[in-house]
């Protein structure tokens, strides 16, 4: 799936937002039990954990696509977190530290279902937000300048090379919904009762920022996506493909890592096999 890979600049309103993959639920079944015994191994391992960020605009389906992608893991191997907005222990901490704290422990995958791109995304179209962080360098909205953007995507730049370099595979996703389906899936919210509770009149209000939103989305994936940290622009309109895609670029890509085994045992232990069956048994 090296085809939704980001490995040069992109205009993103020239990347496709809906592929439709032939029988892509079945696909995706088999799919995700290769990856739950993968997963399996990778926490036998202990060397490596896996980082998977989904972005994506309201609608995108980033929680049914955790949701049907990971449903075949070891409940232990998996932790998805949701990062909406900061609370105030948060805001007491830089940016990045609600999401260090939540990274995956060597063994395991974990999932941010919006990530700390959310910190050149949200506060980019609303700079105001920034305010809230209480930084020593920002005391009004004119503080916040282009410097000001450069210096934190270099910092997140940074955060990704350090988590990298220590043992974290990390695949960044950007659900790329056109706007005619979102407005589709908002209606859908509206017209069926037992949907009505996701929609949010704030849905509409940022509908209206459209264009300033994926102008912050292919600044933000161009400025960022590096070999150890690709961005993949997904195409979202068709749910069941998009979900298979993203299921085959994390498999794909973690079948190059050839070290990664199940620990042997030593050769004491194997050799005692037969006298542990036999301890066993005679009990």
């Amino acid at each position: 799936m090296n085809e939704y890979k980001v490995t040069s600049n992109i205009s993103l309103i020239k990347q496709p937002t809906k592929v439709v993959i032939d029988d892509a639920e079945k696909k995706l079944k088999d799919l995700r039990k290769k990856l739950g015994k993968l997963q399996d191994t990778m926490y036998a391992h202990g060397k490596y954990a896996v980082l998977v960020c989904l972005q994506g605009m309201d609608t995108s389906g980033k929680d049914s696509l955790i949701r049907e992608v990971f449903k075949a893991f070891n409940v232990r191997g998996v932790e998805v977190h949701s990062f909406k907005v900061p609370t105030e222990l948060e805001l007491k901490h830089d940016y990045i530290w609600r999401h260090y704290i939540a990274l995956p422990a060597r063994g395991k995958f974990g999932v941010f279902n919006r990530t700390h791109y959310e910190n050149v995304l949200v506060t980019r179209v609303h700079p105001g937000y920034i305010l809230g962080e209480n930084i020593p360098s920002v005391s009004s909205v004119e503080d916040i300048d282009d410097a000001f953007w450069d210096t934190r995507f270099e910092q997140i730049n940074n955060f990704e090379k350090h988590i990298a370099e220590n043992g974290t595979i990390i695949f960044k996703f950007f659900l790329n919904l056109s706007k005619n389906e979102q407005k589709y899936r908002l209606l859908r919210r509206l017209n069926k009762q037992e949907k009505n509770w996701k929609f949010s009149p704030g849905d509409l209000k940022e509908r209206k920022l459209w264009d300033k939103y994926q102008e912050c989305y292919e600044d933000a994936i161009n400025r960022t996506s590096k070999a150890h940290a690709p961005w993949y622009t997904i195409p979202a309109d068709d749910k069941p493909s998009a979900r298979y895609i993203v299921a085959k670029t994390i498999y794909d890509a973690l079948q190059e890592y050839t070290d990664i085994a199940e620990p042997e045992l030593d050769d004491d232990v194997k050799a005692n096999i037969e006298l542990y069956k036999h301890q066993l048994n005679n009990e």
